[in-house]
C-alpha cells in the first residue's frame, strides 16, 4: 500500500503516540540481553478519538518481543488498528513467526515506525512484509529520539562493540578528584542517585585499576527497588592488582566482576581473586596497556551492548584518544577542588569534534549535560 500524505493532525498524533512508545521502551532498558528494549502501542479510533488498546515492551531477557506483547493485550481490538513501534518489526523466522507477520495476522492496518534496524535479517524487510500485505507504513517518526534510546544495540550491530558512555563528575575548577585522597565528593546526593539510575540501564561499568585501588568503589545501583539492576563491573587490571579485600572483590558473587588482565598477570593474585568469584578477561596489550578496541569486541561477543566508563582520568583519556566514546555524560558541581586536583580530560567548553549536545538537566545544585556522536 502506498502511504497518502498525512494531515497535520495525524502527524501530531503519530508523534505523540510514538513519544509514549519510546518512554515505554525505557522500562526494560539494560535487561533485554542482546535484543534492544522496544516499545509498541496498539491504537484504534472508533470515531471518538484514538485510544490505546494494547501496549508492550521487550520482555526481560529479550523475548517475547514488544509487538507480541502489545497484540496479546489488544486481542480482537487490534483488527483495524494502528501499531506504533520504536524499531522496525523483525522479519526473520526463529521458533516464532516474525513480528511483521504477527502484525499482519492480527489485522493491523497501519504501522508507524521510528528507528530502522541495521540487522541485515530485518533492515527494510519488516516494512516490506507489511506493505506486501496491504498495511500502510509510515517510517522514521521520531527516528533520532528512538535510535538514541537503543544506541547500544545499534552500535553493537554496526561496529561490533558496545556503546560507550563516558561519565565524568567535574568540579567548578575543572577537577575530577584530588591526588592521594580517594573518592572526593564533586556532586551531591541527587546527582549521585541519577548516576545509579544510569548504571541500572547499562550492561556493564568500567574503571581503571588506579580508580579501583584509590577509591575502593562498589559501582552498584543501590536504589530502593532497583538493587537487582546492578550491571557487571569491569576493571582494567593488566597485572591483577585488585585487592581481595576490596568492595569489588568481596561482592563479586552477588554482582559480577570481570578483571581485564594481561598474559603476564601474577598467577597467585589471580587465584586469590578467583576464589572470591572474580572472573577474568584475557586481553591483548599495546604499548604497555590493555588494547581497548579488542577488549570491546570481546565484551560485545559476551552480549554486552552498553558500557559506562566511570574512571579515572587516564582511562577516560585512553577511551577518548582511541575514538571509542559514543556518549559523554558530564556532571558539573558548584564546588572547587583546588591544589592537588586531578584535571578532567574534558569539560563542557572542550568537547571533542563530532559530538552534539542532546540533553541538559539539573539535579540539586549540580548540572548534567549529555553529548552523543552520530552512529
Amino acid at each position: 500500500m502506498v502511504s497518502t500524505p498525512a494531515s497535520a493532525e495525524q502527524e501530531a498524533a503519530d508523534r505523540r503516540f510514538m513519544a509514549a512508545a519510546i518512554r515505554l521502551a525505557q522500562k526494560n532498558s539494560g535487561r533485554t540481553s542482546t535484543n534492544p528494549s522496544v516499545g509498541t502501542l496498539v491504537v484504534r479510533d472508533d470515531g471518538a478519538g484514538p485510544v490505546i488498546v494494547g501496549s508492550g515492551v521487550t520482555a526481560i531477557g529479550g523475548r517475547p518481543h514488544a509487538e507480541t506483547e502489545a497484540l496479546a493485550e489488544a486481542g480482537e481490538l487490534a483488527r483495524g488498528a494502528t501499531a506504533y513501534v520504536t524499531l522496525e518489526p523483525c522479519a526473520h523466522h526463529g521458533r516464532t513467526p516474525p513480528c511483521a507477520n504477527a502484525l499482519v495476522s492480527a489485522g493491523i492496518v497501519r504501522v508507524v515506525g521510528a528507528a530502522s534496524d541495521p540487522d541485515p535479517r530485518v533492515s527494510g524487510r519488516g516494512y516490506a512484509i507489511l506493505r506486501a500485505a496491504g498495511v500502510e507504513v509510515v517510517e522514521r517518526v521520531l527516528a533520532d529520539e528512538a535510535a538514541e534510546r537503543i544506541a547500544g544495540y545499534l552500535v553493537r550491530s554496526l561496529q561490533k562493540r558496545p556503546e560507550v558512555t563516558l561519565k565524568l563528575a567535574v568540579s567548578a575548577d575543572g577537577m575530577i578528584g584530588r591526588l592521594g585522597e580517594g573518592q572526593v565528593a564533586i556532586t551531591g546526593a541527587v546527582a549521585r542517585r541519577q548516576v545509579r539510575l544510569m548504571r541500572a540501564a547499562s550492561d556493564a561499568i568500567l574503571v581503571g585499576i588506579g580508580t579501583a585501588l584509590a577509591d575502593d568503589p562498589e559501582l552498584t545501583v543501590r536504589l530502593p527497588g532497583l538493587e537487582g539492576r546492578s550491571p557487571a563491573r569491569i576493571v582494567l587490571d593488566r597485572e591483577a592488582r585488585l585487592s581481595p579485600a576490596s568492595k569489588l572483590a568481596t561482592t563479586a558473587r552477588s554482582v559480577p566482576v570481570l578483571a581485564a588482565v594481561g598474559l603476564d598477570a601474577d598467577a597467585a593474585r589471580k587465584s586469590a581473586l578467583e576464589a572470591l568469584g572474580v572472573k577474568f578477561l584475557a586481553t591483548e596489550t599495546y604499548e604497555g596497556r590493555i588494547a581497548l578496541p579488542e577488549l570491546l569486541e570481546d565484551l560485545a561477543a559476551l552480549g554486552m551492548s552498553s558500557l559506562m566508563v566511570e574512571g579515572g582520568a587516564e582511562t577516560a583519556r585512553n577511551f577518548l584518544d582511541e575514538g571509542l566514546v559514543d556518549r559523554i555524560a558530564l556532571f558539573t558541581g558548584p564546588g572547587t577542588v583546588g591544589a592537588g586536583g586531578i584535571v578532567s580530560p574534558l569539560d563542557r567548553n572542550h568537547i571533542p569534534d563530532g559530538f552534539r549536545l542532546v540533553r541538559e538537566a539539573r539535579f540539586g545544585d549540580d548540572a548534567l549535560a549529555e553529548w552523543t556522536k552520530a552512529l
